[in-house]
């Protein structure tokens, strides 16, 4: 029984004074899983309320399959609802087709077969059975066993409430429960958030195999290149939302090959307006040759002269006409993508570290229940990933590193170590000024003058100029980062770096930290980034060597 097409026709939908989406159309048609990236904002969680009919668009439609699944943000059950009321709600499909095919096989085996009823009876049954068939109803118990322990909940009682569990539990009970319904067509907002990295790969799994349409938004780079067969990049571009074939890693290629055609038309049209530029000009100043005419020119020089002057005058027409023509239609240029500036856009340092000595060396450090490291020197040049589960340490330890909690044992820094720490949850004293006003003050006027704001991509233009306050979370964690991008230090700190940036920006963040002046020690869960780390580990808790 084939499933139709997930389809949504030139949605458009305002909230407040914004429209979100303005004329986006998607098809997810059966065995395709669509991933939704962009900036925060761009309307990837606002377009799938309007694929599950949760939300209304302003205008435009969307024809759903009969059984569309939705993650989000809360779940819809009660409070006072046990884990074994979800997994009924989740199996109740599964065991409601049995129990129609055991009625509609115990019709047809009283049925003569030339009944007048016997051939509806037939027909009846066989779309039952091939609809049992396509979601495996006969192994949903199974399933949901298997689900519930590659999520991470199996050791959790059937008896328990909902409201004793924690946030990350429900959320993952709520993803078990409709990778055990298995609907037609899946809808999943942030679905690895809460997850582990077996949980992950375990999800990555479920959802490559199921039958149905999969539409999902994500941060997580890993996962989208694991998942899914084709990207929608939600970010402002001047023809819409473009589709991209393939999984994250095609994107990026498919991406870098764009940029490099972008920049390559750019750089073509610039040196074009140039030399037209130069031609108009030239033939504007262009007279008619100085010398007087002689004697035996008199007659034909006026003639001669007026020809020339017309030959000129159209050159300059033609060169101005195009001049306006390709300034109307010129491509903008490419937006620089974030990259930590170099020293000498400040002060030099005349005393930069001696590579051989470490900036920061620990011998058996101890934060009593959050952190036990019996040694680790941390050198001028150091690229350092430190990883391991929530609750391991990680924190603990960059906050330590950065002199910013006092710990057991021994630490030594060098004298006048420049230290910069970025921290999961960015505050600012002054929620009234401005991010343009907090980014000057924080650098002085001549610092943010050679690195502006808006230069380094970390917020929008229309955002420079807001108070801190009413920005999100996830744009005052840009802003952190960009004062720390800004001012480069002799040792940069960062604690999940990737939290709150869409995939564009993570990838160039980490191409930047390759490039950075000084050592870097990151904190990180993100599966890509750690993947993709150049230099060394050192792993905490669990992921100890």
């Amino acid at each position: 029984m084939s499933e139709p097409a997930l389809l949504a026709h030139d949605l458009i939908r305002t909230l407040g004074t914004r429209r979100v989406l303005d004329g986006v159309s998607l098809t997810a048609s059966p065995g395709h899983r669509i991933g939704l990236i962009g900036e925060n904002g761009v309307g990837k969680s606002t377009l799938l309320r309007l694929l599950a009919g949760t939300d209304a668009p302003d205008a435009g439609t969307v024809e759903r399959p009969r059984d569309v699944g939705f993650l989000h943000q809360e779940m819809p059950y009660d409070a006072d609802r046990t884990l074994a009321d979800v997994l009924d709600d989740a199996l109740r499909e599964a065991r409601d087709d049995l129990a129609e095919l055991e009625r509609l096989g115990e019709l047809l085996a009283r049925t003569a077969e030339d009944d007048a009823g016997y051939a509806e009876l037939l027909d009846s049954y066989g779309r039952r059975l091939e609809h049992a068939q396509a979601n495996e109803v006969w192994d949903a118990d199974r399933r949901a066993s298997m689900v519930l322990a590659g999520l991470g909940l199996d050791a959790l009682p059937h008896t328990r409430s909902l409201h004793t569990l924690s946030g990350g539990q429900r959320g993952r009970l709520a993803l078990a429960a409709l990778l055990v319904r298995r609907p037609s067509a899946l809808l999943l907002d942030e679905p690895t958030n809460h997850l582990d990295d077996d949980a992950a790969v375990f999800l990555e799994e479920q959802l490559r195999a199921l039958p149905g349409a999969v539409v999902l938004a994500s941060h997580d780079r890993a996962f989208l290149d694991a998942v899914c067969t084709d990207l929608i990049d939600l970010d402002p571009a001047v023809d819409g939302p473009v589709r991209y074939g393939g999984n994250y890693s095609s994107y990026l290629a498919q991406k870098r090959a764009e940029r490099e055609r972008w920049e390559r038309r750019y750089a073509e049209e610039q040196q074009e307006l140039a030399d037209l530029r130069t031609a108009a000009r030239v033939a504007a100043h262009r007279v008619a040759p100085d010398r007087g005419p002689r004697d035996n020119e008199k007659m034909g020089y006026g003639v001669r002269a007026n020809r020339v002057q017309s030959q000129i005058s159209r050159r300059v027409r033609n060169a101005t006409r195009r001049l306006d023509e390709l300034a109307r239609r010129q491509v903008g240029e490419p937006p620089h993508p974030l990259r930590f500036r170099p020293t000498a856009f400040g002060a030099p340092r005349p005393d930069a570290p001696d590579p051989d000595e470490a900036l920061v060396e620990m011998r058996d450090v101890r934060v009593p229940g959050r952190l036990d490291l019996d040694r680790l020197a941390v050198s001028p040049a150091d690229r350092l990933l430190v990883t391991g589960a929530n609750g391991s340490g990680k924190s603990t330890l960059l906050a330590v590193l950065a002199g910013r909690l006092p710990a057991e044992g021994e630490v030594r820094r060098r004298a006048d170590l420049t230290v910069g720490l970025l921290t999961q949850d960015s505050e600012f004293a002054r929620p009234e000024r401005t991010a343009r006003e907090t980014y000057t003050r924080a650098l002085g006027f001549e610092r943010a003058d050679a690195v502006p704001l808006r230069s380094l991509g970390l917020l929008h233009e229309s955002d420079l100029d807001r108070p801190v306050g009413l920005l999100s979370v996830g744009q005052r964690r840009r802003l952190a980062l960009a004062l720390l991008v800004a001012d480069p230090v002799a040792l940069l700190l960062l604690d999940e770096p990737t939290n709150h940036l869409s995939p564009r920006l993570c990838d160039e963040l980490e191409d930047a930290l390759g490039e950075a002046p000084g050592a870097i020690v990151v904190a990180s869960h993100d599966r890509w980034l750690r993947g993709r780390w150049p230099g060394r580990t050192l792993g905490l808790g669990a992921d100890a060597r």
